[in-house]
């Protein structure tokens, strides 16, 4: 599978400064390492705050965040 990294890069939607950014599959593994998801998988608000456990995720389904594409 080809890695579109420009492509991905601007729909990234990550607000910290990484060498992952764009590169999907090494960001995901990264994160499954930590026990994380990556910041695609959170609101930008809550991205923000750069928790991305599995905990945060989780609250922010039980408040009814869904989001949108």
């Amino acid at each position: 599978m080809d890695c579109t990294l420009e492509k991905n890069r601007a729909n990234c939607p990550c607000t910290y400064d990484c060498d992952k950014k764009g590169a999907c599959c090494q960001c995901v593994a990264y994160h499954r390492d930590k026990n994380q998801l990556p910041a695609c998988f959170f609101p930008p608000e809550a991205e923000k705050t750069f928790d991305r456990s599995y905990e945060h995720f989780a609250r922010l389904v039980g408040e009814g965040f869904a989001q949108k594409s």
